[in-house]
């Protein structure tokens, strides 16, 4: 699977998802951050998962309905757990993701809203 991470995602996260075998890309390598709007439309474009800490992206995908390919947010995990619970979420919730679900991974549960019908 694709996989974007924001900015505010931790960069070692990166190896720990692309060990499990995911084309892994950061936001934070990149020569500016170019905003979240077009993050969320990158990562649309390239068919990747956004994995962010940042709760805005939820209120873009669902309230202005912009297109995503499914959208990770990993709340209150250490840096180091940040790899992991992605990996873990991608692992359990792929085709969920991959229907444009938007998935919140906390430590003690998980939420996972479907993609709505576009009206």
């Amino acid at each position: 699977m694709k996989v974007l991470l924001d900015s505010c995602v931790w960069g070692g996260a990166r190896t720990v998802i692309e060990a499990a075998g995911h084309a892994t890309d950061w936001v934070g390598e990149w020569p500016a951050d170019p905003g979240d709007e077009d993050i969320l439309r990158l990562a649309a474009s390239a068919g990747a998962v956004l994995v962010t800490i940042d709760k805005d992206f939820g209120e873009l995908a669902v309230v202005r309905r912009l297109p995503h390919a499914g959208i990770i947010r990993i709340v209150g995990f250490a840096a180091r757990a940040q790899g992991p619970a992605c990996v873990a979420a991608l692992a359990r919730y792929g085709d969920e993701l991959a229907a444009g679900a938007l998935v919140t991974v906390e430590r003690q549960r998980v939420r996972v809203r479907p993609q709505e019908e576009r009206r």
